[in-house]
């Protein structure tokens, strides 16, 4: 979550920043979005100003996010294939890598390499033996939740601008400045703020719209010959480009302008040029190619911009959040302040456009700009062209298991 407040920082006490702040998040970030009557501003797209807004009635106090649950609660648990199993547990071994330096992982992470064998008993048993599972629940008390899915896609590109190559894939700003307000206040854990010097005043980075009309050459990595799969290749995250030397390299997320995520699906919706029904990647892409002259109105909808590094195809998949690399279809993206990253997960959904089960142990190995709540996730599907027909498709109802140390209680459950 990004807030822009420099001045209001520097300038009240410590005590009001914390309350105003503290204010924010349980108005906006932990309750679910509440369309604002016509007279009240909003904030952050959906959240009212609580002052100017008629008072109709009390809200009741928001469900605590995790309740403790047992296994024969997680819907499928009892039928799960051996081979989900292997997978999920060579996954949650490749995450060791990382959680292993953390406290809350360690033992956990000792058994794993211990475990001598691989059959279903066996996994099955070991999981019920070291994972205590907690289930997910919206702050309303319901238990179903979103979950879209993500790719990493391949574009085509070169490393000097040139005919077709005429779209830019920047690296991080030298000018842009990322300040983590957690550093100063530990009650802002998970906020940032990111901005530019105008003289000595720090004021907010250029939003999408403003970049574009800057037309800045500095610090361009690649240049690509699509401006639509340069926008969504910055929704996903990272991608690869297939250089026109024949080589292939992979660019991941560096940075970001600080500016909120908005979906130009939902633009096309309140713009009445498409139905909910067809605001897939797929036809938001048809959308844009019978209306080329309406390509840059429609991507500055979205005021957020990411910016890139350059990294080796040294892996299947692209490093996420947790700083390993992402396994198409047992990854998620998840909301970090409900579900610790590295953490199993027992997902239950189904397939995009399908009521096919989907049900599977995954693991929360990343995180992502649009995915917040407590029962969010984003579903990895891999790279390339049908990892991203799948990830368009799917917009799904689910549920979450979290699965945590036995020897664990989180602080924010409900036993």
């Amino acid at each position: 979550m990004n807030l822009w407040t420099p001045n209001f920082i520097r300038i009240m006490p410590r005590i009001l920043v914390s309350r105003v702040f503290a204010l924010l998040l349980a108005g906006c970030a932990m309750q679910p979005a509440i369309p604002p009557p016509p007279s009240c501003s909003p904030v952050s797209g959906s959240c009212p100003v609580c002052p100017v807004c008629p008072v109709t009635e009390v809200p009741r106090p928001a469900e605590k996010p995790l309740q403790a649950a047992n296994w024969e609660d997680l819907s499928g648990w009892s039928v799960s294939a051996a081979d989900e199993l292997v997978l999920a547990f060579d996954t949650f071994l490749a995450s060791c890598d990382a959680l292993q330096k953390k406290e809350l992982w360690r033992e956990t992470c000792v058994s794993a390499r211990a475990l001598e064998g691989r059959n279903e008993g066996q996994l099955r048993a070991w999981f019920e033996a070291q994972w205590q599972p907690w289930q997910l629940i919206n702050p309303d008390g319901s238990r179903e939740g979103l979950v879209t899915g993500y790719y990493e896609p391949l574009l085509h590109g070169s490393r000097s601008q040139k005919t077709p190559y005429l779209h830019p894939i920047y690296g991080v700003p030298a000018d842009l400045i990322d300040v983590e307000l957690g550093g100063l206040y530990p009650e802002l854990k998970h906020l940032r703020l990111r901005g530019r010097l105008e003289g000595r005043k720090l004021v907010p980075y250029f939003s999408r719209a403003d970049w574009e009309k800057a037309q800045r050459n500095d610090n361009v990595l690649l240049w690509a010959d699509d401006a639509f799969d340069v926008f969504f290749m910055q929704i996903q995250g990272s991608g690869q480009v297939q250089l026109d030397d024949g080589s292939r390299i992979r660019v991941g997320y560096a940075e970001q302008n600080g500016h909120p995520y908005r979906s130009i699906g939902r633009w096309l919706i309140d713009q009445g040029e498409l139905k909910v029904e067809q605001t897939s990647m797929q036809g938001i892409k048809t959308w844009a190619k019978a209306h080329p002259q309406r390509i840059q109105e429609l991507l500055n909808a979205n005021p957020s911009y990411v910016f890139f590094r350059e990294l080796a195809v040294d892996s299947a998949g692209p490093p996420g959040a947790l700083g390993v690399p992402l396994t198409a279809e047992r990854s998620i993206a998840i909301d970090a302040r409900f579900t610790p990253l590295g953490a199993p997960v027992w997902l239950a959904t189904t397939y995009p456009n399908s009521e096919r089960p989907l049900k599977r142990m995954v693991l929360a190995q990343d995180t992502g700009g649009a995915i917040r709540g407590p029962v969010r996730a984003d579903y990895y599907w891999g790279s390339g062209y049908e990892a991203g027909i799948q990830a368009g498709k799917m917009r799904q109802k689910g549920q979450m298991w979290i699965l945590l140390p036995r020897r664990y209680s989180p602080p924010d459950a409900k036993k």
